[in-house]
């Protein structure tokens, strides 16, 4: 019984995960940074980086898998789930990595997280369109990524406090 139990509990937060990502990524592809195109805060990456530090890294790819799914489908198109797949992939990878070590801090893994994220999508670009000169682009957007990963870093690490490792 108490299992059983256990079980639905998890069921159900991951469900309130994944519709907090939903609706976080949506929000943030409605706020446009003015003179970086295909830039985004990565809010939701905040609440990822929750499921790898409190849950366990199944239910962080999971997380992922379902969430660049249904934001393809619902607010986009394979595309765009074509990239967030090679961002996200690259991404969780890394911090997956990262987090296993002591000495960072999930801020750290976050900043990680934002730059590894333009990484993957940056280099899937290059390898479709054929275009080295997006390098330079990349440069950049690690940067933004770095400043965005920490600014979610910072909330997902002031929440990771407040909550046991389930």
């Amino acid at each position: 019984m108490k299992q059983t139990r256990q079980k639905t509990q998890r069921v159900a937060l991951m469900g309130l995960l994944l519709s907090l990502m939903l609706i976080l990524g949506f929000v943030e592809s409605r706020l446009p940074v003015p003179g970086l195109p295909g830039v985004k805060l990565g809010l939701s990456n905040g609440v990822l980086l929750f499921a790898l530090y409190l849950l366990d890294i199944p239910s962080a790819l999971l997380l992922m898998v379902l969430k660049i799914l249904l934001s393809g489908f619902l607010f986009g198109n394979p595309s765009s789930m074509m990239y967030a797949a090679a961002g996200g992939i690259v991404s969780l990878a890394g911090m997956i990595l990262l987090s296993r070590s002591k000495e960072l801090s999930p801020v750290a893994v976050s900043m990680a997280g934002g730059l590894l994220h333009n990484v993957g999508q940056v280099g899937l670009a290059m390898i479709i369109l054929q275009t080295p000169g997006l390098l330079v682009y990349m440069a950049i957007l690690m940067a933004v990524g770095m400043v965005t990963g920490l600014a979610t870093g910072l909330a997902a690490k002031a929440v990771i406090r407040r909550f046991p490792r389930i």
